[in-house]
Formats: structure tokens, C-alpha cells, sequence
């Protein structure tokens, strides 16, 4: 039996079990330091290394969002033989929170990834996103193929499928807050403002118990949360005003694309990403799921993503 590498080994020393009943640790990815949430196979103690032949999956959240929303994926992975983790992107939560618009571009946010599995001592990985998780995962597999095993896209449209539907009108109003974000400082009061009311509302009017939603709120609290959060809206916007697009490249690994049918913020036209650019795509749409799918239809995306996953044993 085969394990992590030695600096692998390093980083997961000494993890914390907290009363949710998962591991946290902080690992050093490169520029920042990422809290980290996982979940192991029965049998893997947490002050052992990982062995190489269980495969990893990766969980990555969106706005306004932190790990926790996948707490449901993680514990169906790990009860299914994978390793599943989930940090808080930059910005969020218990991550590091680095300072001007220009350190939240996805060129960065994609090595943040790519430096978490290294500190892991893997090669490869399994990447699963939602909302501003998914974009970053978008732009993972196409800046560092080389670690993406399988990709898994949860609501969120290609870019070159996203920067299309922001030229219909109906698209443009759906991502008014996109644009609204744009503004310094204001964003930031205004969604604190009532004790976090538009975060509230913005989860209840999907269905998301008001439970839950606290845990959304606990972490938009954390100083530095909201400012690290809008800013991957400004660095986007900001890049596209500025000709800074990032470049298009091809994808050809396995992709899964899951679609909550219902979503407030992207149409579901978006869903199919262009062939010429993603080669090996499958889409499936979920009636009646809102954006939040992975909480909303937890059992059915969780029945994707292992069938999903299990596909690579095949190959």
C-alpha cells in the first residue's frame, strides 16, 4: 500500500475534528493559506496519511456560500471509499482574506487549488463547483489539466457560454448584482445591512431552511468576508471592461454538468457547454431544483456524482 508524499504527509498532521464531524485543517497552497473541511473512508485514521489508491475528490463553493454547503457530498463520498475535501475559497470564511481586487482573478484562484492538491501530495483529483466554485473549476481544468481527472460543473454555464447570455437582456437582468457589486464599499453595507437581510432572503426565497441559512450568515460575518467575496465579481468584470479575458482552452477530460432547472440568477439555455471547447460533456437538468442544487436535491446530485465518479474505475 502506497502513500502521500512526504510534504503531503506534513501538511495534514495534526488535523482538528470539530463537532460537525469533520476534519479541518489549514494548508499553505502558495499566496494564501485555505481552511480545508474533509472527509475520510472508515478505517483511514486522521493523523495517517491518505493512501494514494483512494481516489480525491475536490468540493469547491460558491457565493455566499463556504465549504459547509457540500457537508452532505463530502459525507456520501467518504461513506463511498473517497477521499472528499472542501476549503473555503479565498476570501471566504476561515480562508485567508489578501487585500485588493486583482488577488481574487481566476488565474490565482485556479493555483490556489492546484497549490492545495500539491500541499496534499497529489497529482490528480477529482473537481466538483457550484456558482463561483464552478468557475474556478472551469479554469482549473483548463490552466492545470494535468490534475483534473474528472470535471463536475454544478449551475454555472462555460464562460464563453456565460459571456454570450450577458448579451441577451433577460440574462443581464437575472446578474444585476453582478454589476451592483461593482460599487466600493456600498455592496458590502448594504448586504449586512437588517442583520444580513439579503442573504436571507436571498436563500429562503430557494427553499433553504432558515437553520442553514445561519451558517450562511455566520460566515458572511467573519471581518474581511464580504470584501473577499465581491471581489471575484469586480476582478471579472473589471478584466472584461479592461480586454483582460482570460483565454479560452480546450477541455477533454470527462465532464459532468448538473442543472437545477429553477435557478433565479442563469438561465438554464446556458447549461450546454460548446463542443468545440469542452469535447467530452454531459449534461443533466434537474426540474424544480433551484441554483443551490446541491442542497436542494441533495440525493439526486449526490446519485450523479457518484456514478459520475465511479465512471473513472471503468477506464
Amino acid at each position: 500500500m502506497t502513500t502521500t508524499s512526504t510534504a503531503g504527509a506534513r501538511e495534514l498532521a495534526n488535523p482538528e475534528r470539530r463537532g460537525d464531524g469533520f476534519l479541518h485543517r489549514t494548508i499553505n497552497v502558495g499566496e494564501v493559506r485555505l481552511h480545508v473541511a474533509e472527509a475520510r473512508p472508515e478505517g483511514i485514521a486522521s493523523d495517517r496519511p491518505v493512501p494514494d489508491e483512494v481516489p480525491l475528490v475536490v468540493f469547491l463553493h460558491g457565493f455566499p456560500e463556504f465549504w459547509w454547503s457540500w457537508r452532505k457530498q463530502l459525507r456520501a463520498f467518504a461513506e463511498a471509499g473517497y477521499w472528499a475535501i472542501a476549503p473555503d475559497l479565498r476570501g471566504f470564511n476561515e480562508s485567508e482574506k489578501p487585500k485588493g481586487v486583482s488577488a481574487y482573478e481566476v488565474e490565482r484562484l485556479a493555483g490556489d487549488v492546484a497549490g492545495m492538491l500539491r500541499a496534499l501530495g497529489r497529482k490528480k483529483a477529482i473537481v466538483v463547483g457550484h456558482d463561483w466554485g464552478a468557475v474556478v473549476a472551469w479554469f482549473v481544468a483548463q490552466l492545470h489539466p494535468e490534475m483534473v481527472e474528472r470535471l463536475a460543473i454544478l449551475n454555472v454555464p462555460h464562460p464563453l457560454q456565460m459571456t454570450r447570455g450577458l448579451r441577451r437582456p433577460a440574462q443581464l437582468l437575472k446578474s444585476w448584482y453582478m454589476f451592483f457589486f461593482q460599487l466600493p464599499r456600498i455592496p458590502e453595507r448594504l448586504t449586512a445591512r437588517n442583520d444580513f437581510a439579503f442573504v436571507r432572503k436571498t436563500f429562503a426565497a430557494d427553499g433553504i431552511p432558515a437553520e442553514d441559512i445561519e451558517h450562511y450568515v455566520d460566515a458572511a460575518r467573519v471581518p474581511g468576508a464580504l470584501t473577499g467575496a465581491m471581489n471575484y465579481y469586480r476582478a471579472a468584470i473589471r478584466r472584461v471592461v479592461m480586454g483582460r479575458v482570460p483565454k479560452t482552452i480546450r477541455i477533454d477530460v470527462p465532464v459532468l454538468v448538473i442543472w437545477g432547472d429553477e435557478d433565479r440568477y442563469l438561465g438554464k439555455e446556458m447549461a450546454e457547454p460548446p463542443e468545440r471547447w469542452v469535447t467530452n460533456a454531459r449534461v443533466v437538468h434537474i426540474p424544480g431544483a433551484s441554483h443551490w442544487v446541491q442542497s436542494v436535491a441533495s440525493a439526486r446530485v449526490n446519485e450523479l456524482l457518484l456514478g459520475f465518479a465511479a465512471e473513472r474505475r471503468r477506464h
